[in-house]
């Protein structure tokens, strides 16, 4: 092989159409070797010493290397683990960024930088070499036509995001092509770009597609890593979802996407790695620079801070780190042409030696980079360690998922009193977190199920959590689930228990939708897809976690009509799509919220407190003069309550828009003062003309 010196940029393998150019980034090793396999990654071929380090970056070009190439890297140091050292160049490493890997992780106690089972643990040193067990890296040509594709973006205040996983959307659908199915192609197959558009979805957010393994204990138990939250390669699509090219594939469903006018949004992992803690395997970033990449502790630099639950955090204080998470998250807008980001565990990212800061190193990346200026940026606010929980703590420019909201639309219809003064926040974009800083109501993500927890129809259906199939014994997943089961533990032939479940689905989905701030749905929900009460099916690639659509058209169970219709509903009334924070009565007599009694005079303290109140109704007022002002009526009590149609200046009749209770609707036009009558649990909205 031909090699020179090459340039320290970019960092990863850069083929520029002549030949490759390999960049490394560690502080800490003293030598770099970069290994070639054959085209099967079976037999490495040449080992080469990479001539040049600029900057703690190892580089060299390599003029006969074309795209297709499988390499690694072995790295040589010090192993000192006490010191927070793990080289151990008898360990093939993944590249950091590696935009495309070549077969799976086969699992042995070669992958261990120590010697499994030794009494001295991670402290005795393992010279097997695990090449051959390892995924390969993959020099790869970036080119792609993309056509006259163009970006939908979807304005924050217009977003209805739908959270999918790719494989688990498509496998058990029988009008998506077998061949497509459980594949990035499958999510742009005509059926489900049809059934997103009748939705209303603008938007779909997809589990982790980065690069991981599955962990060795599942594999030993007949399991995988089924959600994908155990990165190994922050620049490289899953393969497992294509049949080849991953990266191609991706990016044409993106365009496919794009072309059907829907957004693309990743939920990506940057908190932690598939590594694990100091007795975890030796993959890349341990191998590469241990003591760079990960937070360890202070005083004990052999064990890492765990913000995670996952064994090790990575340190974004580190510029080299910080500067691999905003190139990779830069990779996927430029090159794949994604729409935005969810942070898994975003709490991790804003970390700094005195705990989370919001004005820490990489929200001011991100805040001043051109290129991720233009996509949407969601944070799941918090992580497991001291503090984590940081709820409307992230800066301007950022959502968050409001964890708040779940809780209390789960509690409020599964029939829990005194929350009508909490509900009210909520179903206005929960000011109380996010009005500062000049934030918005779109810094509210609202949800009331998400992949982490029951689905929709367990929810209603379950009290509590059923993970045996997971083989922990029950153990795992939350037990704080805030649902009901309306008297019978999993499914019945009920007829009166199935009603109130489904009225209290559709009670879910139209709080969702009439909130003010940015609604998530999840996948399934529409249809009641059940995962049979277990709420934590991370391991279930299966059955278990895929969507089941066996009631889609079934008269009772399918709610994509009703879903549709909430969708319309939120696109007519701008009020919903609020961009300020509402406020109660204005000088001039207007105003953006009125809550009323069921009598429609204005509540005062003593009505917020009325004892286990669970009825509260509230006009909208209009954002523009063309707009006509929303009454909506919740109640989650057991029984009828009587109200009657508010009076207000200009407005005096009242047309029924939505009503979620199965009995004979509303019909024709009511005047003010006139009364009604709320079912029981149910919700009621409708619009004021003069």
């Amino acid at each position: 092989m031909r090699i020179s010196a090459g340039a320290p940029h970019p960092l990863g393998a850069t083929w520029d159409g002549r030949g490759t150019n390999f960049a490394l980034f560690s502080a800490n090793a003293e030598k770099v070797e970069l290994c070639l396999f054959d085209s099967y990654g079976r037999r490495e071929i040449e080992r080469i010493a990479l001539p040049e380090r600029t900057e703690d970056v190892w580089h060299g070009y390599l003029a006969d290397v074309v795209p297709g190439q499988l390499y690694g890297y072995r790295v040589h140091g010090p192993y000192h683990p006490e010191r927070g050292l793990r080289f151990n160049s008898h360990k093939l490493l993944i590249d950091p960024y590696a935009k495309q890997l070549a077969g799976r992780l086969v699992w042995s106690d070669a992958h261990f930088g120590y010697r499994a089972g030794s009494a001295r643990a991670d402290l005795s040193f393992d010279r097997r070499d695990n090449a051959r067990g390892m995924p390969k890296s993959m020099v790869i040509d970036e080119a792609f036509t993309w056509g006259e594709e163009r970006r939908p973006s979807i304005p924050w205040q217009d977003t209805i995001i739908y959270e999918a996983h790719v494989k688990g959307l498509t496998q058990l659908r029988e009008d998506v092509p077998p061949a497509w199915r459980g594949t990035y192609r499958g999510l742009a197959a005509p059926a489900i770009i049809d059934h997103l558009k009748r939705l209303g979805v603008t938007t779909i957010e997809l589990l982790p597609i980065h690069a991981f393994i599955d962990d060795r204990h599942l594999i030993e138990r007949s399991l995988s890593n089924y959600w994908g939250y155990n990165t190994v390669g922050f620049f490289a699509p899953e393969a497992r979802y294509a049949v080849d090219a991953p990266l191609d594939a991706f990016r044409s469903t993106v365009s496919r996407l794009h072309d059907a006018g829907i957004e693309v949004i990743l939920d990506v992992v940057y908190n932690h790695t598939a590594e694990g803690n100091h007795l975890g395997p030796t993959l890349s970033f341990r191998g590469i620079d241990n003591p760079s990449y990960y937070w360890l502790l202070p005083d004990q630099p052999r064990y890492y801070a765990d913000f995670t639950g996952c064994g090790n955090a990575l340190n974004l204080t580190h510029p080299r780190v910080l500067q691999m998470v905003m190139d990779s998250l830069r990779y996927w807008v430029q090159v794949c042409h994604v729409d935005g980001f969810r942070f898994d565990l975003a709490s991790t990212l804003g970390r700094g030696p005195n705990g989370f800061d919001g004005g820490a190193g990489f929200f001011a990346a991100v805040r001043q980079d051109p290129i991720l200026a233009r996509v949407k940026l969601i944070a799941e606010p918090w992580d497991l360690g001291l503090g984590g929980y940081r709820v409307g703590g992230f800066p301007s420019g950022w959502s968050e998922w409001n964890d708040r909201f779940r809780r209390t639309l789960r509690s409020y219809w599964s029939g829990e009193g005194n929350l009508i003064g909490e509900l009210g926040r909520r179903m206005t974009g929960s000011a109380d977190l996010f009005d500062h800083d000049s934030r918005a109501p779109r810094s509210s993500v609202n949800y009331v199920t998400v992949h982490d927890g029951f689905t929709l129809a367990d929810l209603v259906s379950y009290e509590r959590k059923h993970n045996e199939a997971n083989g922990e014994d029950n153990r795992d997943g939350s037990d704080e689930n805030d649902s009901t089961n309306f008297g019978v533990e999993g499914p019945t032939d009920d007829a009166k228990i199935l009603e109130l479940r489904r009225q209290t689905r559709r009670n879910q989905l139209a709080s969702l939708m009439l909130a003010q701030g940015v609604p998530l749905m999840l996948a399934g929900d529409e249809i009641g897809n059940s995962q049979g009460g277990n709420n934590n099916a991370y391991c279930q690639d299966n059955p278990i976690g895929w969507v089941d659509w066996s009631a889609l058209g079934n008269a009772e169970d399918d709610m994509t009509s009703l879903v549709s219709e909430l969708t319309q509903l939120r696109r007519r009334f701008s009020q919903l799509r609020a961009r300020r924070w509402v406020e109660g009565r204005r000088p001039d007599g207007s105003f953006g919220v009125l809550w009323l009694t069921p009598h429609a005079t204005e509540m005062t303290e003593q009505d917020w407190n009325f004892p286990e109140g669970r009825f509260l109704s509230y006009v909208l007022g209009p954002v523009q003069q063309t707009d006509a002002p929303l009454y909506i009526v919740l109640n989650a009590a057991p029984q009828t309550i009587e109200f009657m149609l508010p009076t207000l200046a200009v407005y005096s009749r009242w047309t029924p828009c939505l009503q979620t209770a199965r009995q004979p609707r509303l019909g024709g036009v009511l005047p003010a003062g006139s009364k009604a009558h709320a079912p029981p649990r149910s919700i009621l909205v409708f619009s004021g003309s003069p």
